[in-house]
């Protein structure tokens, strides 16, 4: 097995310190026994967070990067993994929700399966309400219907990553709460050796989500944005397809009544065609930018 001083702990943190004091300690406890490294992010809280995370400063496996604005979830995590110099590096959430022992699992579980990506899967044991888990079942099917998606649980704020990889990439992912979704379909769609496995959340501790229904609109947005990049012909070609075979069908049996060429088919048949060729531009603009990050 590998040296443990290869793992870095990166916890987002904005407007966390209730839950700081209770979560710092236990994290700081085990880093200290495992040669870990924690890197704490405030993302420009408003409470006294960054005066929290300050009180544990002098420890020199922790490190303090503090954005002077809210600048979004993936930011914060963005912030943190720029920084990391550890082989592999773990996202955990600062409201207390993930466990040290699930830290411990998926770190042993990615030296075992020298998997590039393993994403804690919180199937069969999430404390969200129905809206929300209404809304992850819709981004979940959105994106298996756009991209082969082999992973359940695609917003899962605890992964465990290959550092190398996660700096590549995450100039394609989103400053905002969408990072979660958008980085695992990155890995996927890149062809690396992504897997799940089980972890146990627990309650919140205090404070409220920062999750909202603009989240989930967000996440739609940035769903197709990565589908466009990787795989534009799923979005272009069935739109195309729609648009002839209904110009088609409006046009041809007006034809055959000798009434002539119905402007509205026409639209429908060029639009088509329109959308075709988009999707050729598209489709070429991602290999260019696919290759540049390569």
């Amino acid at each position: 097995m590998k040296q443990n001083a290869s793992l870095t702990i990166v916890m987002p943190a904005y407007n966390e310190k209730a839950n700081l004091v209770l979560v710092v300690p236990k994290l700081l406890e085990k880093c200290k026994k495992m040669g870990w490294k924690l890197i704490l992010v405030n993302d420009g809280s408003t409470d006294g967070t960054l005066k929290e995370m300050k009180k544990f400063e002098a420890n020199d496996l922790f490190t303090i990067v503090s954005n002077k604005i809210n600048r979004g979830y993936g930011a914060a995590i963005k912030a943190g993994i720029e920084i990391c110099s550890t082989e592999y590096l773990i996202t955990v959430d600062a409201d207390g929700q993930h466990r040290i022992e699930d830290v411990e699992k998926l770190y042993r579980k990615i030296l075992e399966t020298d998997a590039d990506l393993i994403v804690g899967s919180r199937k069969g044991n999430e404390n969200s309400g129905n809206f929300k888990k209404l809304g992850k079942w819709f981004i979940r099917m959105l994106a298996k219907a756009l991209m082969p998606v082999p992973i359940h649980d695609l917003n899962s704020g605890m992964k465990i990553y290959r550092t190398s990889l996660a700096k590549q990439y995450i100039g394609l992912t989103p400053d905002t709460m969408a990072f979660s979704e958008i980085i695992t379909l990155i890995f996927i769609s890149y062809r690396h050796y992504v897997i799940e496995e089980p972890i146990v959340v627990e309650e919140r501790i205090g404070g409220k989500s920062k999750i909202r229904l603009q989240t989930a609109f967000q996440t739609f947005m940035e769903i197709i944005n990565i589908v466009i990049l990787f795989n534009p012909a799923k979005i272009f070609l069935p739109i195309s397809l729609i648009c002839i075979i209904i110009g088609l069908s409006i046009g041809v049996p007006i034809i055959i009544a000798g009434n002539g060429v119905s402007t509205g088919s026409l639209l429908a048949i060029f639009s088509g065609i329109l959308f075709f060729l988009l999707g050729l531009i598209a489709e070429q603009l991602s290999m260019i930018r696919k290759s540049r990050n390569k």
